[in-house]
This record gives structure tokens, sequence and C-alpha cells, in this order.
């Protein structure tokens, strides 16, 4: 909790920080690279740097956290925070590097604000900033204690073609270690630059499978910095070559219990979806579940005919499925033409929904379930990539 001080301090001043947020990242991003160019070349993800994505998540989530400390005393962000541990513990960042931050990010709130940044509006954010940054390194280091840190070797036992741009990997760990269904890894790879650039990729198949898989789509456009890890592992991994993989991280878990559950995804977000599904299989669960996929066509729809057999083994399951470029003559009850749309689907009470997908349409089936009375706590999701969510909030 804020100093009642410093806290008037910020709420005076938040307006003024906010409205230059973005401007004081991107000068942040700038400087820090500028002096540590180690840190873009093999710790931040590039791509995410180029399109601006990065910033724009950042200055999202120190406003959201700077709103909550003023007008909510005594709460924090939980599932913003814990969405940010993860991600930070899946590629190793350390303590030391809070230091390095809270440098070039104070730095630039100076160069951008200038003589608005009195010696009580600096003291004030510090404390913001270090209320922030002490509360993710308690969660990395619970992460860590739990799932341990740094690089372990995979073998790609297998490399599979699941449609014109993705391939799934399977891949067996050095280090046995568990995962929950619907958690990630991180794939660090060095690029012809010599850059070790990490992403993150979801875990498609069930815990009890042994084995773990990755699937990666392809982003096209040669050259394009956004796709160059994924083009990458696409282009040039084979069965048998070995892959730097990270311990498994994510809170965007299967929810634990017998109760209903609505498992939404779009594109390359059935991935995790498919880590739930497959271990409700592997347990023989009779759980009520909602199963929705929306896509470009059936053709684009990855993993889709394994996505039906999931669902077929489940005795509670249902699938509905969307596609944009499907002709509605060729529509049914399971198959549907254009946007996801779920006005019309039985949702059992008290179901607890797991989203994952592009942002547009995380929004929209959020609302729609928020509309027909889900509330806000039982909507669960996972961004691929900076979390903008928080940054359109």
């Amino acid at each position: 909790m804020l100093s009642p001080e410093s806290a008037a301090t910020v709420r005076a001043t938040l307006p003024v920080i906010a409205g230059a947020i973005q401007d004081i990242t991107a000068r942040f991003y700038d400087t820090m690279f500028a002096d540590n160019p180690e840190l873009l070349r093999d710790l931040f993800n590039r791509g995410n740097q180029a399109n601006g994505e990065q910033r724009v998540a950042l200055a999202g989530s120190i406003a959201a956290f700077a709103t909550m400390l003023v007008e909510r005393p005594g709460q924090l962000p939980g599932t913003m925070l814990s969405r940010i541990a993860n991600k930070h513990a899946s590629l190793g960042v350390t303590e030391e590097q809070y230091a390095v931050v809270h440098k070039y990010l104070f730095g630039a709130i100076g160069e951008v604000l200038g003589d608005a940044v009195t010696p009580e509006v600096a003291q004030a954010w510090d404390e913001v900033y270090w209320l922030m940054a002490e509360t993710l390194i308690g969660l990395e280091r619970d992460l860590y204690r739990e799932a341990g840190r740094g690089w372990t070797r995979a073998t790609v036992v297998e490399r599979r073609d699941e449609s014109a741009d993705a391939v799934s990997f399977l891949l067996h760990p050095d280090l046995p270690m568990s995962f929950r269904p619907g958690q990630y890894v991180s794939v660090q790879v060095t690029l012809p630059d010599g850059a070790r650039q990490i992403r993150q990729y979801s875990l498609s198949n069930a815990p009890e499978r042994g084995d773990w898989r990755i699937t990666v789509k392809r982003a096209r456009g040669e050259g394009a910095p956004e796709g160059e890890v994924s083009t990458w592992l696409y282009e040039h991994v084979q069965a048998g070559d070995v892959l730097a993989v990270s311990a498994p991280f994510g809170d965007l878990t299967l929810p634990e219990g017998d109760g209903p559950l609505l498992l939404a995804s779009a594109g390359i977000g059935v991935t995790p979806i498919l880590s739930m599904l497959d271990h409700l299989v592997a347990t023989g669960s009779e759980r009520r579940v909602v199963v929705v996929h929306a896509d470009r066509s059936p053709d684009s729809h990855i993993h889709r005919e394994e996505l039906a057999d999931l669902v077929a083994d489940l005795p509670g399951a249902t699938l509905h499925r969307w596609y944009e470029d499907l002709d509605p003559r060729h529509a049914g009850d399971a198959e549907h033409a254009g946007l996801a749309d779920l006005s019309a689907i039985d949702l059992p009470r008290d179901v607890v929904a797991c989203l994952c997908g592009p942002l547009p349409f995380m929004r929209a089936v959020r609302a729609q379930l928020v509309e027909r009375g889900v509330p806000a706590s039982g909507i669960h999701y996972e961004v691929f990539g900076p979390d903008l969510w928080i940054a359109a909030d």
C-alpha cells in the first residue's frame, strides 16, 4: 500500500503520467537498449519492439497498477501481476534486472516530463515502481522455486505438419518436468545474426502423455521481425534436433474440480485448449464442457480433426465451430458461418470460461458472456505476446 503522502501525489499526477506514458516507455526502451544491446538481442522480443506492442503493454500495466493503488487501496491487480510474473519466469528474468529497468524508466520520465517531475513526484512514483517490482519479484521467486529456472535440452522426437503454415514438434526434455494443462514453455533459438531470441509456445498435449508437444505457426513475410523465431523453427527444425526450452509456466490452466467449463479459442489459440481437453480425456473426466472454436476456414483450422476427436471422447462435451469463409449452405448445428456467436449456445449455470486467441475474438466472447450473466471473475484468458488487453482497458 502506498504511503498517504505518495498516494495523494500519485492521484494528482496520474493523468499527466498516463497521458505521457507511451512516450515515456518508448524513450525508456530506446535508451536502455542503446546502453545494453544484449537485452534486445537475447532477452526481449525484437518483433514486439519493432511493432511497438511491448511499449504499449508496459504502459498499460504501469497505469493499471498505479490506478488500482489509488482507487482501491489495499488491493492489487492479482491476475495481471500473475500473468506478467509467469512470462518473466519463462524468460529467466532476474531480480537485478529490475534495478536496470528502474534506472532507465525514471530517466525517461525525467526526460519526457522535465521540470514537472519534482522530488515529491519522483519519490511517489518510485514507491509505485518498487511496490510493483517487489510484488513481481516475490511471485517470480515462488515460480522459480516450484518449477526451476534456466534452460534444459529437449530432443525433437517427431515433426508433424499440421497445415500449410503450422507444424507440431514432439519434444523429449532431458529433465522430466510436470506441467498443468494450458501452460507454455519458452524456446530459445540462435538466429543467423547471432541473437538468441526467445518465444513462448503452449504445450498442446496432456501432461499424462509424457513427452511435450508444441505447435508453431509460421508468420508470413520473409524477414519480418515478428515472425523470425517461428519461421526459423518451421524451416529448420527436424526430428533429432535439440532445442533449448524453459520449465513450463503460465496461469491460464484448467480450472480444478468438476464444475462446467467453456473452452473458447480462435486460430492458434486452440493449443492450450487441446492440452486441457487431452487431459480430461486421459483422466476419464465426465465434466460438462462446451468447446467453441473460431477460424478463417476449415482448411486453416490447425488440429481440426484432433479437436473434434477429443470432444467426441468426452461424454459431457459439445463442440461449436465458426468459420469466416464457410458457405452458409454448408453450415449446420456444429459448424457455423461467420464470427463466433455464443447467444444461442446452451451454457450451464456456474460455467467457468477459458479463452485464448486474438484479442478482438476474446474481447467479443467476454462481452457476450458478461451479457449472459457470467461473472467477470469466472472468465480467464491467455494472450500470445504482450498483453494489449490491459492497455486497451
